[in-house]
């Protein structure tokens, strides 16, 4: 039976948003291509009509992590201060199946294929943008430091929290993060 194009396209989006939560969760390297398959509910032989490897997945769960989070942002937008508590609130450290890629994949992302990096650097680039723009002052350098500085700063706190195999531990570096937030405002 002849699939139509928009059993094609749900099939993909259930592939790219399996991928993205699964990836987030364990690391490329710790997921495959089966286990995406099978928590999109389709066979393992379907993956070669969708896409032509894992890179080629990789990027497409990052992009749509990305465009899903502009049409809907998970955490506050519009205030710099208010993403950084929210960011660093224990329930995001505590999803990071449907958090923060950077935070999540950072150190693996560092070493993806071409065009990943060349994805997650516009998307870097657009989010310290628009974060610069969140930051008082009129000098747009002074700001874009600060709004690299902030977000560099949540970012750590939250990967440093996500480590720790102590509560406590955890919990204080979320507390110290926020406080960044306290001198944004």
């Amino acid at each position: 039976m002849a699939r139509t194009r928009q059993q094609k396209e749900e099939s993909r989006q259930a592939i790219v948003r399996t991928a993205a939560k699964l990836f987030r969760e364990k690391g490329f390297d710790r997921v495959t291509v089966a286990e995406v398959m099978e928590g999109a509910g389709l066979t393992h032989g379907g993956f070669p009509r969708h896409f032509a490897s894992k890179d080629d997945l990789v990027t497409a769960a990052l992009a749509d992590v990305f465009e899903s989070n502009a049409r809907e942002p998970l955490l506050p937008s519009g205030d710099l201060a208010a993403f950084v508590r929210g960011y660093l609130d224990p329930a995001h450290r505590d999803a990071p199946g449907s958090g923060c890629v950077f935070a999540a994949l950072g150190p693996e992302m560092a070493r993806a294929p071409a065009a990943t990096r060349r994805l997650l650097t516009e998307a870097i680039d657009q989010q310290i943008t628009a974060f610069a723009a969140q930051v008082p002052g009129e000098d747009v350098e002074v700001r874009r430091r600060a709004a690299i500085v902030a977000w560099s700063a949540a970012i750590g706190a939250l990967l440093l929290s996500r480590i720790s195999d102590s509560q406590l531990l955890s919990d204080e570096i979320l507390a110290a993060g926020r406080r960044v937030a306290d001198r944004l405002e």
